[in-house]
């Protein structure tokens, strides 16, 4: 795979299902470099196993939602400048409605029971911002006030002007008469004329004031919209969410689950009994305990909140994780060991695997005896299967193009560490006998992982010429909470060994694989561990260092999770801090670097790169910094594909001169 064949990596998401079973719709994306975007739309696929075929034609559609009935679906399409506005198009397909014209676009979309109604979340700016005044240019606007320690978020920008609030709109019908703005007309007498009209239904706000709100789902009844709320102007760093219903004729709200039960609320589901059901961690006492969440389902009771899932065999917490409502029961995705399992979860807390093996589940939807899934595999980016005992029966082939653009299917292997603990990877080797000059790839998180799904960043790297290895030390996720949290307050120590003794296992397992020459690479955390080793191991002819997290101290006060991220991760004592940071031991870098970072980056802010560029520089060190404009802290995964393309490039450019596959023989 070739940096230019991102183009075949389609992402399949979150499915929705008939009522019946009969048929699912589905989203997919895939980066367009010619476009310079992500593009896709809308697809549809009979079951038990009929030819998917797309069901819209927008540039970039998704988020489908069926109705009630499975005769409509609902759908987020950006309109003329790029904002996602709710549609509704016929599930037999042909020329969708758009309902909202939001001016901050719209979120979260759901049906109500009766197919009536349709619920979203959308931004609403401040009076004076946003564009709100004609004429008012960003930079002209009044200063911001801001009380809280979590005031903006990577991808976005400032929240808390702009709170997120629940609306509910008339759901249309798209075979009705098309929808038009009265003309002026006259009678003969010169009367305002009666002539019948169809105009657009107004959306109604169901919240205001300065709480943002997150997530919408209905009630049984249709009567309430659950949505989980947040404080942004909160004076301390606190993730506990409140679940609230709020009423769908505007009569107000009540809370359903305190602030004070000290969950995280990540998806909330609601059976057709009224039962509620959630995907949440709990944050303790201190309401940011978040290393390493015991993330699980929960059921919302007369006395509170019921655990069902174990907080150690079982992990939730896989990012878009959600619940599906399957009858009585739930399914849920578990991430174990670079895998993502689907789960059905009975209300007794009774576990079935539904589906597992080398996949990675993306996406889940259950009707009647029917279950479809979104996975990703080592040779595809996103199906769409039927699950059928314990197996996915594929109803797409998405992954054919990328599969004829070549892919290395990594080898699986697991090192034990000079303390007895085992690490657990990946490596992925060209054709040939070797020997390869040999790539460290550190992802990042930590609490995230490396998995079995089909990579990009580590194909491009093998198809150079490149031997690539991976793991998943301490710290990383899928492989219970201990070792999720064992970094707690000691990153650079058991991480760093681990990655360190894989690297030496791997090379030691595999001749084709030359130790001696050797690189470094990693992101974000990824990027605080790259940074963290080549200050105390200098064998790797270069390193890569991107989006990282690298002065703990600065930290605080710029990044979107500053507030919390690194107290929880390396303390607060002052003594503490510097044990751990990488800006902290930079003197001792004499590796060679690349220092790669994008401009808007809110999540590791760009002057985490700066500084330590310009520390490398003047400690004499080889070093140059790569910086992309207009893109955030998610370049690499959905960043604008040229950019994506010019990073590739950049990488294998840094090789090429560091490490030359040239000199392999």
């Amino acid at each position: 795979m070739r940096a230019r064949d991102i183009e075949t990596l389609v992402g399949v998401w979150r499915p929705a299902l008939a009522p019946d079973g009969s048929f699912a719709v589905f989203a997919t994306s895939r980066p367009d470099i010619a476009a310079n975007r992500a593009v896709g739309q809308l697809w549809r696929v009979d079951l038990p196993a009929g030819e998917p075929r797309r069901l819209t034609r927008g540039v970039a559609d998704s988020s489908p939602r069926l109705s009630p009935d499975g005769s409509r679906v609902a759908f987020l399409r950006g309109d003329a400048k790029n904002r996602a506005q709710l549609h509704v198009v016929d599930a037999r397909g042909g020329e969708p409605v758009q309902v909202t014209d939001a001016a901050l676009g719209v979120s979260d979309i759901a049906w109500a029971p009766d197919g009536r109604t349709l619920a979203f979340t959308a931004r609403v700016a401040e009076h004076g911002r946003y564009g709100t005044v004609e004429g008012l240019e960003p930079d002209a606007e009044s200063p911001r006030r801001i009380r809280g320690v979590r005031w903006h978020a990577n991808g976005l920008g400032y929240t808390v002007d702009r709170p997120s609030h629940v609306f509910a709109v008339d759901a249309p019908d798209p075979g009705a008469e098309p929808l038009y703005d009265p003309a002026p007309a006259v009678t003969a007498d010169g009367a305002p004329s009666p002539e019948r009209t169809r105009v657009p239904a107004e959306a109604r706000q169901l919240t205001e004031g300065e709480l943002s709100h997150s997530g919408c789902v209905f009630t049984a009844d249709g009567a309430e919209v659950l949505t989980v709320v947040e404080d942004p102007q909160l004076e301390g760093a606190d993730l506990r969410g409140e679940l609230r219903a709020i009423r769908l004729d505007g009569r107000g709200a009540r809370v359903v689950v305190e602030r004070e039960t000290g969950l995280g609320i990540q998806d909330v589901a609601v059976a057709p009994d009224g039962t509620v059901a959630l995907l949440a961690h709990p944050l303790g006492d201190s309401g940011v305990d978040f290393v390493a969440p015991a993330t699980g389902l929960w059921l919302l009771e007369a006395g509170g909140v019921r655990r069902l899932t174990d907080s150690e065999s079982v992990d939730l917490g896989e990012v878009g994780s959600h619940i599906s409502v399957a009858g009585d029961a739930f399914l849920v995705q578990d991430r174990t060991r670079g895998r993502v399992r689907l789960l059905h979860v009975d209300r007794s807390g009774g576990v079935q695997e539904l589906l597992g093996g080398d996949v990675e589940v993306n996406g889940h939807a259950a009707a009647e005896d029917v279950v479809v899934a979104a996975v990703a595999t080592p040779v595809s980016h996103g199906e769409l299967v039927r699950v059928t005992d314990r197996d996915g029966v594929p109803l797409t082939e998405f992954g054919a193009p990328a599969a004829r653009a070549g892919i290395a299917v990594p080898r699986e292997l697991t090192v034990e560490g000079r303390d007895g603990y085992p690490v657990h990877g990946w490596v992925a080797t060209p054709e040939g006998d070797g020997p390869f000059p040999t790539i460290l790839q550190i992802h990042g998180g930590p609490y995230a992982s490396y998995g079995i799904h089909l990579f990009d960043e580590t194909q491009v790297l093998v198809d150079a010429g490149y031997a690539v290895v991976y793991c998943n030390p301490r710290g990383s996720a899928g492989y219970g909470r201990a070792h999720g949290r064992s970094i707690r307050t000691r990153m650079g120590t058991l991480d760093f060994a681990d990655v360190m003794d894989f690297l030496d296992g791997a090379v030691e397992a595999d001749p084709r694989l030359d130790g001696a020459r050797v690189g470094i690479m990693g992101g974000s955390y990824g990027g605080y561990l790259t940074a963290w080793v080549i200050a105390h191991d200098h064998r790797f002819a270069g390193a890569i260092v991107e989006r990282g997290f690298l002065d703990p101290v600065s930290f605080q006060g710029t990044s979107d999770i500053g507030s919390f991220f690194g107290d929880e991760y390396v303390g607060v004592e002052h003594g503490d801090i510097m044990r751990q940071s990488p800006m902290a031991v930079v003197d001792d870098v004499r590796t060679p670097t690349l220092v790669l970072h994008s401009e808007l980056d809110f999540r590791c802010p760009l002057e985490q790169a700066t500084r330590y560029y310009s520390a490398l520089k003047r400690g004499g060190v080889d070093a140059e910094l790569l910086v992309f404009p207009g893109e955030n802290h998610e370049l690499t995964r959905s960043g604008q594909p040229r950019h994506r393309v010019e990073r590739f490039e950049a990488v294998l450019d840094w090789w090429a001169r560091h490490l030359p596959v040239r000199d392999a023989v």
